[in-house]
């Protein structure tokens, strides 16, 4: 009982912190006049996934670096399958032209980059190290790019006044508009975060040792799901709101910057020894989660829009895969009949299904 209620009062920690640190890093990226889809695919996203980089950094420093791994890989196999296919389920979502053309080209570039990196059982310090140069490298020309596009528009004379209020900064009267209290926002999150992924990453290892099951399941799992949770509130949220692309670029921003900025802080953080990948993940998780990566590829390029039905194939398949894992950990009777199912019917249904949609998917 003490350990879910610490599971639950960091779950609880790294939600509220996470919201914390996306509210004032918004502002003061705003208030610099970067666009709402950039400040998507930014702070938003490194905020939505600072439980990620805080749980698996807690993980490597409490000797617990596979669970860092896993955290990473669950983390993305559960943003794209259940945060994108449930937000599709409650309404169609829009994909912006940008995404299709760079962000989601990129998301699933750096996790074949990762996948390379991990064949030998291993992310060193300093692949850890070249992960953060090429986040560091994305974040400043994203914002480059942002900035120019503006600075384009402003001085286009026929261009009209962007409907969206988020595109101006911060009034005067919002008692968060000032540098202040954008900062105090930030650190109070940070602080949250910190204390938040400790309790989490404490009840996670005491579920794993009660139950008899690997620390590496637990973390693709119920750490993967319960550091996700800021990404399920910003895409469901954004979704009822009617601003269905962010829905769709917080997915895809939190998953390039898990695998650069996540696993790369992590990776520097275990120094010489780097992360260790257990042979499970890399014999099937990280596969599933590349597998993942490719199938955004047909649906987001064909679509404009991401479909109901596609959002339930999503949930669907993200359910197996949860099954499977526990039938794996069980060494259950059931687990051949259920991986022949998938195998030779579900999967190859799937794969039929979608190139007919990208047959028939008009690409206008």
């Amino acid at each position: 009982m003490f350990n879910l209620m610490l599971f639950v009062a960091g779950l609880a920690g790294l939600v509220v912190g996470a919201n914390l640190l996306v509210r004032g890093a918004g502002k003061l990226a705003l208030s610099f006049g970067i666009s709402p889809l950039v400040v998507g695919l930014t702070i938003v996203a490194f905020g939505t996934s600072a439980p990620e980089v805080a749980v698996s950094v807690a993980a490597v420093l409490g000797g617990k670096a596979d669970m860092a791994v896993g955290n990473v890989v669950g983390s993305n196999i559960f943003n794209v399958l259940f945060i994108l296919g449930l937000s599709a389920l409650i309404v169609p979502l829009v994909v912006n032209r940008q995404l299709i053309r760079q962000e989601v080209p990129i998301m699933f570039g750096v996790s074949l980059l990762m996948g390379w990196l991990a064949l030998d059982g291993r992310i060193q310090a300093w692949e850890g190290g070249l992960l953060l140069a090429i986040m560091a490298g994305y974040t400043v020309f994203l914002i480059v790019q942002s900035r120019r596009e503006s600075r384009e528009a402003a001085l286009d004379a026929s261009a009209e006044t962007p409907p969206d209020d988020e595109l101006t900064p911060p009034a005067p009267t919002d008692w968060d508009a000032k540098l202040p209290a954008q900062l105090a926002l930030m650190v109070g999150g940070l602080a949250l975060l910190v204390l938040g992924s400790d309790w989490l990453v404490t009840a996670a290892v005491a579920f794993a040792q009660a139950l008899g099951v690997s620390d590496v399941v637990i973390a693709l799992t119920i750490v993967s799901a319960g550091t996700s949770m800021p990404e399920v509130a910003t895409s469901i949220t954004a979704a009822l709101k009617g601003q269905r692309d962010m829905a769709v670029g917080n997915v895809v921003g939190s998953n390039t910057f898990n695998i650069l900025g996540c696993l790369g802080l992590s990776g520097l953080v275990a120094g010489s020894g780097g992360l260790v990948v257990a042979p499970s993940v890399l014999a099937f998780d990280l596969w599933v989660m590349l597998a993942v990566a490719l199938a955004c590829l047909p649906v987001f390029i064909t679509g404009r829009e991401i479909a109901r039905w596609e959002g339930a194939v999503f949930v669907g398949y993200y359910i197996a895969y949860v099954g499977y894992l526990i039938l794996a950990a069980q060494a259950h009777d059931a687990l051949p009949l259920f991986s022949n199912v998938m195998l030779g019917f579900v999967v190859p249904l799937t794969v039929i299904t979608l190139v007919v949609s990208v047959i028939r998917k008009p690409t206008t």
